[in-house]
């Protein structure tokens, strides 16, 4: 636990990146908040919840670092903490320049970096997955040579299903070779990406069949408990994710093996406190871990936990390390069911928007997000940034929560056309 406090009596936190919403949660926990933020993310919403501010672009590590150490020396904090992808690194990073607890920085890059992470898993002797790393067409069909098709291609590191391709027969090496190698020529904002050099070399692996799973967890001094696990349903090109629901509707002797694998996993590469985002799939040959991440799952993951579990995983994560939330002990019982579906119109310009009142106004209803109004261009779905929003749903169990947020969704007209 941390003790130290500062001249306010209240412990203070360094938060870095992130939604309004989490600073807003560190400030309700009774944290003072000090926040790490890109300039054009931060406004005065954030203005009540925040102490000291300090906006730039927090994955220059080397312009972060001395701005951080001076911003600790005036304004000492006692940890710092991310709750968003681009600021994991960044944050262990901080953590070890200044002694403070938090993920090793060795953690983070291995749970960030796909290869090391099979790498590690391989030396394990856990879940194995044919992988290695190309970036040439010529290197795709060596791998292909090897272990045959379908494989999957993919960033080294990123999230989000980004750059994500499946190739099915010989005819696709080149074409896929090629699309990967056109995103780098794509002008991608300093928040669209973890990592500058994304697309300079692939990550190619074996296809995992069977359906995919993700496991959301909390750990407490290397002592892992399953929060819950989340049913998918994937769309678009096959990787984007259009609907999640808990709690899982798998079998006993199912989840029992993918608990035990994802608690093995935590220790394989180190994690010891916080949460996790762990993807699985449940493979012909057992349950094989995908990727995973030292942060809370997205797509309206912690929301759907809060419904059917009770349990905000985002207070842990803020909170628990300063003594202000308790400890989990064991898995929480569900409560209830909950779904998201998000919403994928067509590919077009938007020219009508209907039926959100109507939606607001169902009992089932918990909460709708929807980006796009009309004149505004709905770009094709090929990773998590083209949805375009979502409803949340609740119901007595899962499935019925699932069906409500499906009914839901479709009452959501976003009408389009062809762009001229």
């Amino acid at each position: 636990m941390i003790d130290e406090l500062v001249p306010s009596g209240r412990p203070r936190v360094l938060v870095v990146g992130g939604k309004l919403k989490h600073v807003r949660k560190a400030r309700e926990l009774g944290l003072d908040v000090v926040h790490v933020q890109f300039p054009n993310e931060y406004d005065r919403g954030h203005w009540p919840y925040v102490d000291q501010a300090l906006l730039l672009d927090y994955g220059d590590i080397d312009r972060l670092l001395p701005l951080v150490r001076a911003l600790h020396a005036a304004y000492p904090f006692q940890a710092a903490v991310s709750l968003s992808e681009l600021g994991l690194l960044p944050t262990a990073r901080i953590n070890e320049a200044l002694g403070l607890p938090g993920e090793s920085v060795e953690t983070v890059e291995l749970l960030l970096d796909k290869w090391r992470m099979r790498r590690q898993l391989a030396a394990k002797d856990l879940s194995p997955v044919a992988s290695a790393v190309g970036r040439s067409g010529q290197d795709i069909r060596e791998f292909v040579k090897t272990h045959g098709l379908p494989i999957i291609v993919k960033p080294v590191r990123e999230s989000g299903s980004l750059g994500v391709f499946r190739i099915r027969d010989q005819a696709d090496v080149d074409v896929v070779a090629d699309r990967y190698r056109s995103l780098d020529d794509v002008q991608w904002t300093a928040s669209d990406l973890a990592f500058a050099d994304s697309f300079h070399d692939f990550l190619m692996e074996e296809f995992l069949d069977g359906p995919e799973i993700s496991v959301e967890t909390l750990s407490f001094d290397g002592r892992h408990v399953i929060v819950a696990v989340t049913d998918k349903e994937v769309g678009g090109t096959g990787f984007v994710e259009i609907g999640h629901s808990q709690p899982s509707g798998l079998s006993a002797e199912t989840l029992g093996e993918v608990r035990q694998l994802v608690t093995d996993f935590l220790d394989a590469v180190g994690l010891r406190n916080g949460p996790g985002h762990t993807e699985v799939k449940l493979t012909s040959r057992g349950p094989r871990i995908v990727e995973s991440h030292n942060r809370i799952g997205g797509d309206r993951i912690n929301e759907l936990a809060e419904i059917a579990y009770g349990v905000d995983m985002e207070r842990y994560a803020l909170g628990v390390g300063f003594g202000l939330v308790e400890p989990l002990t064991t898995s929480p019982e569900p409560r209830g069911g909950a779904a998201v579906r998000f919403i994928t119109p067509e590919a077009g310009r938007v020219v009508e928007v209907t039926g959100v009142e109507e939606v607001r106004a169902d009992p089932a209803y918990v909460d709708l997000q929807l980006d796009v109004k009309p004149g505004d261009d709905v770009p094709p779905l090929t990773w998590n940034e083209d949805k375009v929003g979502h409803v949340i749903a609740r119901g007595a169990t899962a499935a019925e929560a699932i069906a409500n947020g499906k009914r839901l969704a479709a009452a959501i007209h976003v009408r389009t056309e062809p762009v001229p």
